[in-house]
């Protein structure tokens, strides 16, 4: 059986306030054709299918879209899980109707384990291979609140109720292998934080991810969950292996997420078992959009600009002035370069002015040089908060923008 692993899609997630359904329906379109032309028997889709829970009809119609004309190739069974930006209740509420083509749909955590357990049959009905399709798993799903617990109390519980979780539905697939008499492959999916993983940061920002688990909350050990014969994983958007077993994977988001991600290979991972026998190759997908990260002093910003210009870019710049000399018409000046070309600047980031005021408070610095994330950390800091206190009002906080940034995309 061949399949096709990926996750964190993101459709209707924006970069800076700009809008990127048209890579989303590039991304989409290639992944119909990759279908066609690998001939792929399954698709395993782990989580993080829409940027926010609440998602624009545009993000919807792309979507839906691809179900249908995935509908029309090889691929005869499609697998989607939620993750922690997608509306569990969303997700599910197509779900019967889906299932009609072959499209199933785990939005939240089932309330018998058994329920996430699914058998894949070849085109004569003979059961080829069992998913564990597990969703992202909230605190509320594996967790019973104690009245006066602490913070690693929380995390001790969450941790072992996301293991029980993985470990109950193994069994239930082990029963169901049992009970078919046939030796076939039993293929995990899951959304989560897998302690040891790759991950990014910058400036507050964990790798284009709003993350619900706190810190390390939520992180788990790789030891602890079942010997899948493959582990499709999604949340992290480093396409990766895991603990240093092939078997497990995150195959990354399809798209940079951040200009951090923009020199990362982006890739999906196909999958091809043979009387459980895995073999893994990753399949690279192509960069949908242009992106320069420019970074240095003024004469090495304004170099790589002109050079821009000359190579007729066409495409998304974030500048970053490193150097030590004081500009206070930074952004004119990079503004006056590129006007009437196609390179379009997203972000400019005065680094010099940042360190001043996050260090020193003495000069001044516009507000949207700062992020929000940074700008709570430094109070934080200034009320003499311990950490730990820091770490749960950090989480609380990026909840905070979370559902403002729903609610924003809901007046599109």
């Amino acid at each position: 059986m061949r399949i096709l692993h990926t996750s964190d899609w993101h459709i209707g997630s924006a970069l800076y306030g700009r809008k990127r359904y048209d890579e989303s329906e590039q991304f989409l379109h290639w992944l119909v054709e990759t279908i066609k032309n690998c001939s792929i028997e399954a698709l395993l889709v782990a989580g993080d299918i829409f940027d926010t829970s609440t998602p624009s009809n545009t993000a919807q119609e792309l979507y839906y879209r691809f179900l249908n004309e995935v509908s029309r190739t090889t691929c005869r069974h499609v697998i989607v899980t939620g993750g922690n930006h997608d509306s569990p209740s969303f997700l599910d509420a197509p779900k019967a109707l889906l299932k009609a083509f072959n499209v199933y749909v785990v939005g939240s955590a089932a309330e018998r384990e058994e329920d996430e357990v699914l058998v894949l049959k070849d085109a004569d009905n003979n059961s080829e291979a069992i998913v564990c399709a597990v969703p992202f798993l909230r605190d509320r799903d594996v967790r019973q609140s104690s009245e006066g617990e602490s913070y690693r109390d929380k995390e001790n519980r969450l941790v072992e109720g996301i293991i029980s979780h993985y470990q109950t539905v193994y069994e239930e697939a082990c029963k169901e292998r049992n009970e078919l008499g046939k030796s076939l492959p039993i293929i995990g999916m899951g959304h989560l934080f897998i302690a040891g993983s790759s991950i990014y940061k910058r400036s507050g920002e964990t790798n284009g991810e709003r993350d619900l688990y706190v810190g390390s909350l939520g992180q788990v050990p790789a030891d602890r969950l079942p010997p899948f014969d493959y582990f499709a994983l999604g949340h992290l958007h480093i396409p990766q292996n895991v603990a240093g077993c092939k078997n497990i994977r995150y195959s990354g988001s399809p798209m940079a997420m951040n200009f951090d991600e923009i020199h990362q290979q982006k890739s999906v991972v196909i999958v091809d078992i043979h009387d459980q026998h895995v073999h893994i190759r990753t399949v690279p997908v192509p960069a949908f959009r242009h992106f320069e990260q420019i970074k240095g002093d003024w004469d090495s910003i304004e170099a790589s600009l002109r050079r821009l210009k000359e190579e007729s870019f066409a495409g998304w710049v974030e500048v970053i002035y490193e150097g030590q000399e004081v500009i206070g018409n930074l952004r004119e000046r990079v503004y006056k370069l590129v006007e009437n070309t196609s390179i379009e600047v997203l972000k400019i980031q005065n680094a010099m002015l940042f360190n001043a005021v996050m260090k020193q408070y003495e000069k001044e610095v516009e507000l949207q040089d700062l992020n929000p994330a940074d700008v709570f950390d430094q109070c934080l800091t200034d009320y003499g908060l311990p950490d730990d206190q820091k770490v749960v009002l950090k989480g609380l906080f990026s909840e905070v923008c979370r559902q403002i940034s729903e609610a924003d995309n809901q007046k599109e």
